[in-house]
């Protein structure tokens, strides 16, 4: 009978243990893979999750609790990710640039998972080191575990009071650990939204909430009440001010509808519709035939406009500089029972007659500093000097705009941050023709408020600013401006 061969032995005689091969945990391999992706592509997760989502699916072991879990990953890491650097970078000997970012993103996993999660502290630990020791090798997991086991001697409280400051002492620092938001962009929406420590604690936490799914109910072709029946008494609610809104409240898949599979509605912010009702709700003098969505991508407002034109026999022409963009917005409007053309076309450099139209909006692009809820990433992604790169384009798109409206007709400029620079200068300097070689323009701000009917918290006017906390949505910023010569 022969004798199994023994593993030799360790120094000292005593017996080395055997090797054991890491166990591959699919919740937590999809998630590192996520971040991985965010941080090496520069992409988004919400348009890189759902992607790994289905293929894991695929296996009838990954179940919906499985899905769950790594989308709170991925999100709780990104949200929380200026909070988490703060802890570990107390946790080690060296600064956290000269860590290598794979060791980052598997230590900011097991952060969330010990400070923000009801996961037990040593199975947090224990899954983490796994993953580090299939993604980094045994060498480094031993890194990551010394690490994790000190993160785990003290609860998030107990981290915060060590690594953020005091706020008597430094305000914009200490919200910025606590609340996980670059210090630029604490002191930018603190400028916008005025007040004291109350409304910015009180922002600064609702971009960090997970987002409802809210559907829109495209007029002519389906109800809210529709999509309150589909989805389920249990699992909806209706939208706070838009009557077109359901929100999807116990989450779900939006695309297992019948109506929007078919087009007939769709996923779309509050925020979003309530500037799109504005624009087709404020009165005009005269006709009111044509419109215009001079950036119509990725097509959720020109949906609703194209609805809301053909209810009227409007006619609604949406343009999208961006190829790919533009046939999303086919995509969306496909079906419209009214009259609308897509095209692609440059919208500063526009191929249509100024005049032409009777209503113009114009979403611009920007930083995207009202959607951190949806695209946390972005938050430290971009950067202050971000918003001179916008500045020309979006005051070349506002000039064009209201070239483009008629004497009488109004246009709608709108945009998804709260940022001065990119809402209410952009229509002062517009208006009053400052920068080289630009004239004033004529035209007047329309009191946006009574557009948005039974929204509270709209502030002085004219303009209007939504915010997260506030409205429950996107802190999405409309200006109406009629021209009047």
């Amino acid at each position: 009978m022969s004798e199994q061969p023994r593993r030799p032995a360790a120094a000292g005689g005593k017996q080395a243990k055997p090797y054991r091969r890491p166990k591959k945990d699919p919740v937590r391999m999809l998630a590192f893979e996520a971040l991985r992706a965010v941080d090496e592509r520069a992409a988004y997760a919400n348009l890189v999750l759902p992607p790994l989502l289905r293929k894991a699916r695929k296996d009838e072991s990954f179940d919906a609790r499985d899905a769950a879990l790594a989308t709170e990953l991925v999100y709780g890491t990104l949200r929380r990710q200026g909070t988490y650097d703060a802890v570990i970078g107390a946790c080690i000997d060296r600064p956290l640039r000269e860590v290598d970012p794979p060791v980052l993103d598997v230590l900011a996993l097991g952060a969330h998972q010990l400070l923000g999660t009801r996961i037990p502290s040593h199975a947090a630990v224990s899954a983490s080191v796994e993953l580090a020791r299939v993604v980094l090798g045994d060498g480094r997991a031993k890194f990551v575990n010394a690490v994790l086991r000190k993160i785990a001697a003290k609860d998030m409280e107990a981290w915060l009071e060590q690594v953020a400051p005091p706020y008597d002492v430094d305000a914009e620092d200490h919200l910025a650990i606590v609340h996980s938001h670059p210090r630029w962009v604490v002191s930018a929406l603190w400028d916008s939204l005025g007040g004291g420590r109350a409304g910015i604690e009180d922002l600064l936490e609702a971009d960090n909430e997970r987002p409802e799914v809210t559907l829109v109910a495209r007029p002519g072709r389906s109800t809210a009440e529709e999509l309150l029946a589909a989805v389920g008494e249990d699992s909806a609610l209706p939208g706070r001010w838009s009557p077109y809104a359901v929100r999807m409240a116990e989450g779900g898949e939006p695309g297992a509808l019948e109506a929007v599979r078919e087009g007939r509605a769709g996923v779309q912010d509050e925020g979003s519709q309530l500037v799109a009702l504005a624009l087709a709700n404020v009165p005009v003098e005269g006709r009111d035939a044509r419109w215009l969505d001079g950036c119509a991508g990725p097509g959720g407002k020109a949906a609703l406009l194209a609805a809301l034109a053909a209810q009227r026999g409007a006619f609604l022409l949406a343009s999208e500089k961006q190829p790919h963009r533009a046939r999303l917005v086919e995509k969306s409007l496909a079906g419209n029972p009214g009259p609308y053309q897509v095209i692609t076309a440059d919208g500063t450099r526009p191929p249509w007659l100024p005049g032409s139209f009777d209503r113009v909006l114009m979403d611009v692009p920007c930083t995207g500093l009202g959607a951190l809820r949806r695209r946390p990433e972005a938050r430290w992604r971009r950067r202050p000097e971000d918003l001179e790169g916008f500045a020309p384009l979006q005051r070349g798109l506002l000039r064009e705009a209201l070239s483009a409206v008629r004497i009488g007709g109004v246009v709608g400029y709108a945009t998804c941050s709260p940022h001065l620079a990119e809402t209410r200068v952009v229509v002062e300097d517009v208006l009053k023709g400052r920068g080289a070689g630009h004239e004033p323009i004529a035209a007047e701000l329309i009191d946006a408020r009574p557009y948005m009917e039974g929204v509270p918290a709209l502030g002085d006017g004219p303009d209007v600013q939504l915010w997260p906390h506030l409205h429950g949505t996107d802190a999405m910023y409309l200006a109406l401006l009629r021209r009047t010569a």
